[in-house]
Protein backbone atom coordinates (compact mmCIF):
# COMPACT_ATOMS: atom_id res chain seq x y z
CA UNK A 1 0.00 0.00 0.00
CA UNK A 2 1.23 3.58 -1.28
CA UNK A 3 1.28 6.42 1.29
CA UNK A 4 -0.57 7.95 -0.75
CA UNK A 5 -3.29 5.97 0.29
CA UNK A 6 -3.66 7.07 3.55
CA UNK A 7 -2.63 10.78 4.08
CA UNK A 8 -2.05 13.23 1.60
CA UNK A 9 1.30 14.06 -0.08
CA UNK A 10 3.98 16.59 1.52
CA UNK A 11 6.58 18.62 0.58
CA UNK A 12 9.15 17.77 2.78
CA UNK A 13 12.85 19.26 3.25
CA UNK A 14 15.57 17.41 4.50
CA UNK A 15 18.51 19.54 5.58
CA UNK A 16 21.73 17.06 5.43
CA UNK A 17 23.03 14.74 2.20
CA UNK A 18 25.27 12.45 4.82
CA UNK A 19 23.90 8.82 6.23
CA UNK A 20 20.50 9.67 7.99
CA UNK A 21 19.13 12.29 5.28
CA UNK A 22 19.55 9.90 1.60
CA UNK A 23 17.89 7.23 3.75
CA UNK A 24 14.86 8.69 4.70
CA UNK A 25 14.46 10.54 1.50
CA UNK A 26 14.72 6.96 -0.15
CA UNK A 27 11.43 6.37 2.45
CA UNK A 28 9.91 9.74 1.89
CA UNK A 29 9.59 9.31 -1.49
CA UNK A 30 8.72 6.15 -1.76
CA UNK A 31 5.95 6.89 0.05
CA UNK A 32 4.92 9.81 -2.82
CA UNK A 33 5.98 12.67 -0.60
CA UNK A 34 7.63 15.39 -2.59
CA UNK A 35 11.30 15.23 -1.05
CA UNK A 36 13.97 18.21 -0.85
CA UNK A 37 17.77 17.34 0.12
CA UNK A 38 19.56 20.30 0.52
CA UNK A 39 23.32 19.97 1.67
CA UNK A 40 25.71 22.50 2.68
CA UNK A 41 28.74 21.01 0.59
CA UNK A 42 29.10 22.07 -3.07
CA UNK A 43 29.05 17.90 -3.84
CA UNK A 44 28.69 14.76 -2.60
CA UNK A 45 31.34 14.17 0.21
CA UNK A 46 33.25 11.09 -0.45
CA UNK A 47 35.55 9.59 2.40
CA UNK A 48 35.51 8.79 5.88
CA UNK A 49 36.38 5.64 8.21
CA UNK A 50 34.94 2.30 8.30
CA UNK A 51 31.29 1.50 10.00
CA UNK A 52 30.03 -1.27 11.01
CA UNK A 53 26.52 -2.70 10.75
CA UNK A 54 25.26 -5.57 13.82
CA UNK A 55 22.66 -7.85 14.49
CA UNK A 56 18.90 -8.39 13.31
CA UNK A 57 17.46 -5.09 13.08
CA UNK A 58 20.41 -3.09 11.23
CA UNK A 59 20.23 -6.05 8.62
CA UNK A 60 16.41 -5.87 8.50
CA UNK A 61 16.22 -2.08 7.81
CA UNK A 62 18.78 -2.24 5.21
CA UNK A 63 17.38 -5.10 3.61
CA UNK A 64 14.21 -3.31 3.46
CA UNK A 65 15.46 -0.11 1.95
CA UNK A 66 16.81 -2.19 -1.18
CA UNK A 67 20.34 -1.88 -0.18
CA UNK A 68 21.71 -4.64 1.83
CA UNK A 69 23.23 -6.87 -0.92
CA UNK A 70 25.19 -3.66 -2.87
CA UNK A 71 26.47 -3.08 0.84
CA UNK A 72 27.35 -6.61 1.03
CA UNK A 73 29.43 -6.40 -1.82
CA UNK A 74 31.24 -3.02 -0.88
CA UNK A 75 32.43 -4.94 2.48
CA UNK A 76 36.02 -3.84 3.58
CA UNK A 77 36.88 -7.38 4.42
CA UNK A 78 38.94 -6.10 6.83
CA UNK A 79 40.87 -8.82 9.00
CA UNK A 80 42.40 -8.75 12.43
CA UNK A 81 44.38 -5.61 13.87
CA UNK A 82 47.46 -5.93 15.96
CA UNK A 83 47.63 -3.47 19.05
CA UNK A 84 51.07 -1.88 19.40
CA UNK A 85 52.98 -0.27 22.29
CA UNK A 86 54.54 3.17 21.91
CA UNK A 87 57.83 1.83 20.62
CA UNK A 88 55.64 -0.18 18.15
CA UNK A 89 56.00 -3.79 19.49
CA UNK A 90 53.11 -6.04 19.02
CA UNK A 91 51.18 -6.67 21.80
CA UNK A 92 47.98 -8.58 20.55
CA UNK A 93 45.62 -8.91 18.35
CA UNK A 94 42.04 -8.31 17.62
CA UNK A 95 40.00 -10.19 15.51
CA UNK A 96 37.69 -8.62 12.79
CA UNK A 97 34.66 -9.24 14.75
CA UNK A 98 36.03 -7.04 17.23
CA UNK A 99 35.60 -3.48 15.55
CA UNK A 100 33.70 -4.63 12.23
CA UNK A 101 30.58 -6.40 13.48
CA UNK A 102 29.08 -8.72 10.78
CA UNK A 103 29.23 -5.95 7.56
CA UNK A 104 31.99 -2.85 7.75
CA UNK A 105 31.69 -0.71 4.88
CA UNK A 106 33.53 2.74 4.86
CA UNK A 107 31.33 5.78 4.90
CA UNK A 108 32.02 7.12 1.46
CA UNK A 109 30.52 3.65 0.17
CA UNK A 110 28.04 3.60 2.28
CA UNK A 111 26.79 7.49 1.88
CA UNK A 112 27.16 6.58 -1.93
CA UNK A 113 25.11 3.78 -2.16
CA UNK A 114 22.17 5.71 0.16
CA UNK A 115 22.71 8.64 -2.28
CA UNK A 116 22.20 6.39 -5.15
CA UNK A 117 19.20 4.45 -4.13
CA UNK A 118 17.47 7.60 -3.03
CA UNK A 119 18.17 10.00 -6.28
CA UNK A 120 14.94 8.40 -8.38
CA UNK A 121 12.75 9.87 -4.55
CA UNK A 122 14.37 13.37 -4.39
CA UNK A 123 15.16 16.70 -5.58
CA UNK A 124 19.04 17.46 -4.31
CA UNK A 125 20.49 20.85 -3.86
CA UNK A 126 24.13 21.39 -3.29
CA UNK A 127 26.47 24.22 -2.48
CA UNK A 128 23.38 25.59 0.06
CA UNK A 129 22.26 25.47 3.81
CA UNK A 130 19.15 26.81 5.91
CA UNK A 131 19.19 30.37 6.65
CA UNK A 132 15.98 30.68 8.86
CA UNK A 133 13.01 28.72 9.73
CA UNK A 134 9.89 30.62 10.50
CA UNK A 135 6.87 28.01 11.30
CA UNK A 136 3.31 28.83 10.74
CA UNK A 137 -0.23 27.47 10.96
CA UNK A 138 -0.11 25.42 7.28
CA UNK A 139 3.81 24.97 7.20
CA UNK A 140 7.42 26.10 6.85
CA UNK A 141 8.50 28.82 5.27
CA UNK A 142 12.18 28.14 4.73
CA UNK A 143 14.69 31.03 3.88
CA UNK A 144 18.01 29.45 1.95
CA UNK A 145 21.77 30.72 2.04
CA UNK A 146 21.46 30.99 -1.60
CA UNK A 147 18.15 29.65 -3.44
CA UNK A 148 15.11 31.44 -3.04
CA UNK A 149 12.47 31.27 0.35
CA UNK A 150 10.56 27.78 0.11
CA UNK A 151 7.25 26.72 1.56
CA UNK A 152 7.49 22.95 3.22
CA UNK A 153 4.95 21.12 5.30
CA UNK A 154 7.79 19.56 7.19
CA UNK A 155 11.53 20.15 8.11
CA UNK A 156 13.77 17.41 9.02
CA UNK A 157 17.19 18.42 10.47
CA UNK A 158 19.66 15.84 9.10
CA UNK A 159 22.51 17.64 9.58
CA UNK A 160 25.13 16.39 11.60
CA UNK A 161 25.91 17.36 15.37
CA UNK A 162 26.51 20.72 14.44
CA UNK A 163 23.68 21.28 12.91
CA UNK A 164 21.75 24.33 11.52
CA UNK A 165 18.13 23.15 11.66
CA UNK A 166 18.72 22.50 15.54
CA UNK A 167 20.48 26.00 15.65
CA UNK A 168 17.12 27.76 14.29
CA UNK A 169 14.49 25.08 16.08
CA UNK A 170 16.19 24.35 19.38
CA UNK A 171 18.86 27.24 20.38
CA UNK A 172 22.80 27.09 20.41
CA UNK A 173 24.50 23.68 19.95
CA UNK A 174 26.45 24.40 23.50
CA UNK A 175 22.78 23.70 25.47
CA UNK A 176 22.61 20.19 23.98
CA UNK A 177 26.32 18.91 23.35
CA UNK A 178 28.13 16.98 25.84
CA UNK A 179 32.10 17.12 25.09
CA UNK A 180 34.32 14.21 26.53
CA UNK A 181 37.65 15.69 26.18
CA UNK A 182 38.70 13.65 23.09
CA UNK A 183 39.12 14.78 19.31
CA UNK A 184 39.21 12.70 16.28
CA UNK A 185 40.59 12.89 12.58
CA UNK A 186 39.99 10.55 9.37
CA UNK A 187 41.56 10.74 6.48
CA UNK A 188 43.75 9.12 3.29
CA UNK A 189 47.39 8.07 4.04
CA UNK A 190 49.93 6.00 2.47
CA UNK A 191 50.70 3.59 5.20
CA UNK A 192 54.55 2.69 5.74
CA UNK A 193 55.42 0.07 3.46
CA UNK A 194 56.94 -1.71 6.64
CA UNK A 195 53.80 -2.00 8.22
CA UNK A 196 52.73 -4.68 5.15
CA UNK A 197 49.20 -3.92 5.73
CA UNK A 198 46.75 -5.66 3.64
CA UNK A 199 42.98 -6.01 4.78
CA UNK A 200 44.55 -5.74 8.03
CA UNK A 201 45.34 -2.77 10.57
CA UNK A 202 47.62 -1.92 13.47
CA UNK A 203 46.43 0.53 16.99
CA UNK A 204 49.66 2.62 18.13
CA UNK A 205 49.06 4.20 21.57
CA UNK A 206 51.04 6.22 24.02
CA UNK A 207 49.67 7.62 26.88
CA UNK A 208 45.95 10.37 25.69
CA UNK A 209 46.72 9.28 22.08
CA UNK A 210 46.11 7.02 19.39
CA UNK A 211 46.77 5.92 15.83
CA UNK A 212 44.79 3.52 13.87
CA UNK A 213 46.02 2.65 10.19
CA UNK A 214 43.66 0.20 8.20
CA UNK A 215 43.94 -0.60 5.00
CA UNK A 216 40.82 -2.21 3.05
CA UNK A 217 39.95 -2.33 -0.38
CA UNK A 218 43.56 -1.70 -1.56
CA UNK A 219 43.38 2.08 0.19
CA UNK A 220 44.82 2.90 3.45
CA UNK A 221 42.96 5.51 6.13
CA UNK A 222 44.36 6.83 9.27
CA UNK A 223 42.12 7.46 12.19
CA UNK A 224 43.77 9.69 15.20
CA UNK A 225 42.47 9.57 18.72
CA UNK A 226 43.79 12.39 21.30
CA UNK A 227 42.86 14.10 24.77
CA UNK A 228 42.42 17.47 24.63
CA UNK A 229 40.08 18.94 27.66
CA UNK A 230 40.51 22.74 27.07
CA UNK A 231 40.56 22.63 23.29
CA UNK A 232 38.58 25.21 21.55
CA UNK A 233 37.96 24.63 17.57
CA UNK A 234 35.61 26.06 14.26
CA UNK A 235 34.08 22.94 13.02
CA UNK A 236 34.29 24.44 9.41
CA UNK A 237 37.91 25.82 9.26
CA UNK A 238 39.75 22.40 7.60
CA UNK A 239 43.14 24.56 7.58
CA UNK A 240 42.77 25.13 11.58
CA UNK A 241 41.87 21.26 12.52
CA UNK A 242 44.62 19.86 10.11
CA UNK A 243 47.04 22.40 12.15
CA UNK A 244 45.32 21.28 15.49
CA UNK A 245 46.25 17.45 14.93
CA UNK A 246 49.59 17.95 13.37
CA UNK A 247 50.29 19.99 16.29
CA UNK A 248 49.01 17.63 18.71
CA UNK A 249 50.97 14.75 17.01
CA UNK A 250 54.46 16.79 16.49
CA UNK A 251 56.41 14.57 18.95
CA UNK A 252 54.78 10.90 18.43
CA UNK A 253 57.21 8.48 17.78
CA UNK A 254 57.03 5.12 15.68
CA UNK A 255 55.47 5.75 12.14
CA UNK A 256 53.08 8.32 13.04
CA UNK A 257 55.36 11.37 11.55
CA UNK A 258 55.13 9.31 8.58
CA UNK A 259 51.17 9.26 8.91
CA UNK A 260 51.13 13.10 9.42
CA UNK A 261 52.56 13.95 6.15
CA UNK A 262 49.12 12.53 4.37
CA UNK A 263 46.99 15.20 6.44
CA UNK A 264 48.29 19.02 4.58
CA UNK A 265 46.59 17.46 1.07
CA UNK A 266 44.40 15.11 2.35
CA UNK A 267 40.68 15.79 0.19
CA UNK A 268 38.95 13.86 2.90
CA UNK A 269 40.17 14.99 6.05
CA UNK A 270 37.59 15.34 8.95
CA UNK A 271 37.91 16.13 12.89
CA UNK A 272 35.62 16.60 15.51
CA UNK A 273 35.18 16.15 19.34
CA UNK A 274 33.94 13.01 20.49
CA UNK A 275 30.73 14.43 22.11
CA UNK A 276 27.19 13.52 22.58
CA UNK A 277 24.03 15.60 21.65
CA UNK A 278 21.45 14.57 24.46
CA UNK A 279 18.23 16.81 24.13
CA UNK A 280 14.73 17.03 25.63
CA UNK A 281 12.92 16.56 22.46
CA UNK A 282 13.68 16.02 18.84
CA UNK A 283 10.55 18.27 17.47
CA UNK A 284 9.08 20.99 17.51
CA UNK A 285 5.94 21.81 15.70
CA UNK A 286 6.37 20.96 12.14
CA UNK A 287 10.81 20.78 12.43
CA UNK A 288 11.75 17.33 13.77
CA UNK A 289 15.63 16.02 13.96
CA UNK A 290 17.59 12.71 13.15
CA UNK A 291 20.84 10.97 13.57
CA UNK A 292 23.57 13.21 14.68
CA UNK A 293 21.38 15.95 14.68
CA UNK A 294 19.68 14.61 17.42
CA UNK A 295 21.44 11.81 19.43
CA UNK A 296 25.11 11.56 18.49
CA UNK A 297 26.12 8.63 20.47
CA UNK A 298 30.00 9.31 19.64
CA UNK A 299 32.05 6.09 17.71
CA UNK A 300 31.17 2.98 19.15
CA UNK A 301 27.24 3.91 19.85
CA UNK A 302 26.47 2.40 16.58
CA UNK A 303 25.89 6.09 15.07
CA UNK A 304 25.44 4.61 11.77
CA UNK A 305 22.78 1.65 12.25
CA UNK A 306 20.99 4.81 14.82
CA UNK A 307 20.83 6.84 11.35
CA UNK A 308 19.11 4.17 9.06
CA UNK A 309 16.95 2.91 12.21
CA UNK A 310 15.87 6.29 12.82
CA UNK A 311 14.79 7.45 9.56
CA UNK A 312 12.88 3.87 9.21
CA UNK A 313 10.66 4.59 12.15
CA UNK A 314 10.30 8.37 11.21
CA UNK A 315 8.86 7.69 7.85
CA UNK A 316 6.75 4.97 9.36
CA UNK A 317 5.19 6.91 11.34
CA UNK A 318 4.58 9.80 9.29
CA UNK A 319 2.93 6.99 6.81
CA UNK A 320 0.90 5.78 9.56
CA UNK A 321 -0.02 8.68 11.91
CA UNK A 322 -3.08 11.01 11.50
CA UNK A 323 -1.00 14.10 11.22
CA UNK A 324 2.85 15.17 12.03
CA UNK A 325 2.91 15.72 15.75
CA UNK A 326 1.42 12.12 16.56
CA UNK A 327 3.97 10.87 13.67
CA UNK A 328 6.64 12.98 15.59
CA UNK A 329 5.28 12.22 19.57
CA UNK A 330 5.76 8.13 17.99
CA UNK A 331 9.06 8.47 16.50
CA UNK A 332 10.33 9.88 19.61
CA UNK A 333 8.59 7.06 21.76
CA UNK A 334 9.88 4.35 19.99
CA UNK A 335 13.57 5.68 19.48
CA UNK A 336 14.42 6.91 22.86
CA UNK A 337 14.95 3.60 24.79
CA UNK A 338 17.34 2.53 21.94
CA UNK A 339 19.61 5.71 21.58
CA UNK A 340 20.09 6.14 25.14
CA UNK A 341 21.50 2.39 25.51
CA UNK A 342 23.91 3.35 22.22
CA UNK A 343 24.50 6.49 23.64
CA UNK A 344 25.77 4.63 26.93
CA UNK A 345 27.49 1.83 25.09
CA UNK A 346 29.60 5.31 23.45
CA UNK A 347 30.09 7.46 26.10
CA UNK A 348 33.13 5.76 26.88
CA UNK A 349 34.50 5.96 23.41
CA UNK A 350 37.62 8.44 23.82
CA UNK A 351 38.80 6.96 27.72
CA UNK A 352 38.89 3.57 25.74
CA UNK A 353 40.84 4.62 22.09
CA UNK A 354 43.07 6.84 24.03
CA UNK A 355 43.75 6.65 27.24
CA UNK A 356 45.29 9.53 29.16
CA UNK A 357 47.74 7.74 31.46
CA UNK A 358 50.05 4.80 31.01
CA UNK A 359 48.28 2.81 34.07
CA UNK A 360 45.24 3.57 32.01
CA UNK A 361 46.80 2.49 28.76
CA UNK A 362 48.32 -0.73 30.45
CA UNK A 363 44.52 -1.31 32.17
CA UNK A 364 42.64 -0.71 28.61
CA UNK A 365 44.85 -3.50 27.06
CA UNK A 366 44.78 -5.65 29.34
CA UNK A 367 41.33 -5.77 28.74
CA UNK A 368 41.32 -6.06 25.19
CA UNK A 369 43.54 -9.48 26.23
CA UNK A 370 40.48 -10.52 28.19
CA UNK A 371 37.96 -9.73 25.11
CA UNK A 372 40.04 -11.81 22.85
CA UNK A 373 39.61 -15.07 24.86
CA UNK A 374 37.91 -17.20 23.70
CA UNK A 375 35.52 -17.68 25.81
CA UNK A 376 35.00 -13.42 26.31
CA UNK A 377 35.10 -12.90 22.51
CA UNK A 378 31.50 -14.78 22.39
CA UNK A 379 30.39 -12.34 24.99
CA UNK A 380 31.78 -9.12 23.63
CA UNK A 381 30.05 -9.96 20.21
CA UNK A 382 26.83 -10.90 22.06
CA UNK A 383 26.85 -7.45 24.21
CA UNK A 384 27.27 -5.38 21.44
CA UNK A 385 24.68 -7.19 19.57
CA UNK A 386 22.30 -7.21 22.27
CA UNK A 387 22.81 -3.12 22.16
CA UNK A 388 22.25 -3.30 18.36
CA UNK A 389 19.39 -4.96 18.33
CA UNK A 390 17.61 -2.66 21.75
CA UNK A 391 14.64 -2.31 19.61
CA UNK A 392 11.76 -3.87 17.95
CA UNK A 393 10.70 -2.60 14.69
CA UNK A 394 7.10 -2.25 13.23
CA UNK A 395 5.91 -3.72 9.77
CA UNK A 396 4.36 -0.44 8.59
CA UNK A 397 4.19 -1.61 5.35
CA UNK A 398 6.22 0.61 3.67
CA UNK A 399 6.70 0.89 -0.59
CA UNK A 400 9.92 -1.06 -1.43
CA UNK A 401 9.27 -0.31 -4.77
CA UNK A 402 7.32 2.72 -5.98
CA UNK A 403 6.73 5.12 -8.77
CA UNK A 404 10.09 6.46 -9.79
CA UNK A 405 10.19 10.12 -9.57
CA UNK A 406 12.89 11.87 -11.57
CA UNK A 407 15.46 13.97 -9.73
CA UNK A 408 16.98 17.13 -10.20
CA UNK A 409 20.34 17.69 -8.85
CA UNK A 410 20.74 21.27 -8.56
CA UNK A 411 24.43 22.46 -7.61
CA UNK A 412 24.23 26.00 -6.28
Amino acid sequence: MNRTDRTPTKKILISGASIAGPALALWLGRCGHEVTVVERATSFREGGGAVDYRGSVHREVLERMGVLETLRGLDTGMGEQAVLDESGRELLRLPASFMSGELEVTRGDLARTLYEASLPFADYVFGDSVRSLTEHATGVTVEFEHGETREFDLVVGADGIHSTTRRLAFGPEEQFRRDSGWFFATFSTEAPKALGLRDSGVLWNDPGRMVGIGNTLGEDGAMLVFHAPELTYDHRNVAAQKELVLRHFADAGWEVPAVLRSVPDASDFYFDSLSQIVMDRWSHGRIVLLGDAAWAPAPGGMGNGLAVVGAYVLAGELATAPDHRTAFARYEERMRPYVAKCQKQGAGAGRFLAPVTGKQLKQRNRAYRMLCRRTMRGFFEWLTTRTAEAIDLPAYGLPTVDRPIRPVISQS
